[in-house]
């Protein structure tokens, strides 16, 4: 099997990784409007300084790679336009239990023999049981005895179940906000926008990393992507992992239909990403396979800088795994080494004190 070949992480950027986005506050907050602005910029102007603001904190020339495995499919009470998992929506996708810890690590075993550094679990739940949180907890542990980087993403969290993950060693909660404030009563009604900033709080609070993104494509305007990035940029931190997602229309869903993004303008949504969250990992998650190996590289040049990488994320499909070796290959782009901490430490990569009041 072709093996990509493994950069080690210069110090530097290491230490960025560490400290994530802990020291990256900006002096004020991102008003949409400024945000709007950057995304007006000449297509070129703005790839130059979302590149030059890419390499004062990366190396340009490598990618994280994370593997997606849904643990449990399906059946999801929410009521989510975009999602194939939803009750709400005649996808003919049948519901799973959740997955036996046995064959999720077998699946991670899987996923570091073929070059990721990162292993995340999703799970279709509105919130998770405190009962379903045990045998989870056991594949945090298992996974990260493999040397790979664990997240997950279960749902709405309580402190005490965050607390209980922070314990089992979990590196990153993955919670989106999907778009912007404005836009979000189009998209969902079964959780408010301010339940999904509640869990992040308290995600943030135990001391696990954030995982937190969104989705463009799903029929917002300009400004209401703009309202997204000012969102992410202007939590205290932002997030360490922001993945960008390009709506995969599925049948079934109340969005089969809708007008597809400019692929110009996801660049953009990069772009901004990058500037706005210098120090934050920018992933290009659902919707690559969309995408021909041109974009691609633009969106590397951009500033993305991790990406899904293996057969499946979630229910939609994603480009193969030896596809994303050849490419980066070719493009000259190396897979990054993991940033791997302790079984005893929780998962905050940044210093965690400032965090860890009471929520």
């Amino acid at each position: 099997m072709t093996q990509l070949n493994i950069a080690p992480t210069p110090a530097d950027t290491a230490a960025a990784h560490n400290n994530a986005a802990a020291g990256a506050k900006p002096v004020a907050k991102w008003r949409v409007a400024d945000i709007v602005a950057l995304y007006e910029l000449p297509f070129n102007d703005l790839m130059f300084r979302s590149q030059q603001t890419h390499r004062e904190h990366f190396d340009a020339n490598t990618v994280q790679l994370s593997t997606l495995l849904s643990i449990k499919t399906g059946g999801c009470e929410e009521d989510c336009a975009y999602c194939p998992q939803s009750v709400h929506h005649d996808t003919g996708l049948q519901a799973d239990k959740l997955m036996p810890v046995d064959e999720v690590l077998a699946a991670a075993k899987v996923a570091k023999e073929n070059g990721a550094t990162r292993f995340c679990m999703g799970a279709a739940w509105r919130n998770p049981k405190d009962r379903h949180l045990e045998p989870i907890k056991d594949m945090i542990r298992g996974v990260k005895a493999m040397g790979l980087e664990t997240c997950v993403t279960l749902g709405m969290l309580e402190t005490h179940q965050a607390q209980g993950l922070r314990e089992a060693g979990l590196d990153y909660y993955n919670h989106n906000l999907d778009t912007s404030p404005e836009f979000y009563g189009q998209i969902i009604s079964t959780r408010t926008y301010q339940d999904r900033l509640d869990t992040l709080e308290r995600v943030r609070d135990a001391g696990i990393n954030v995982c937190c993104g969104g989705i463009v494509g799903l029929g917002e305007s300009r400004r209401e992507r703009a309202g997204l990035i000012a969102q992410l940029a202007n939590m205290e931190p932002y997030p360490e992992s922001v993945p960008i997602n390009n709506l995969v229309q599925v049948e079934g869903t109340p969005l089969t239909g809708t007008e597809a993004i400019d692929p110009f303008e996801f660049v953009r949504t990069i772009a901004v990403a990058r500037i706005t969250m210098p120090r934050a990992m920018v992933r290009l998650s659902a919707g690559r396979e969309q995408m021909d190996e041109a974009l691609q590289a633009l969106c590397f040049l951009a500033g993305a800088n991790s990406i899904f990488y293996g057969d499946q994320l979630l229910t939609t499909s994603n480009p193969q795994a030896e596809a994303d070796r050849k490419l980066l290959e070719r493009l000259g782009i190396r897979a990054e080494a993991a940033q791997q901490m302790p079984l005893d430490q929780s998962g905050c990569e940044h210093s965690c004190d400032k965090h860890a009041a009471p929520n």
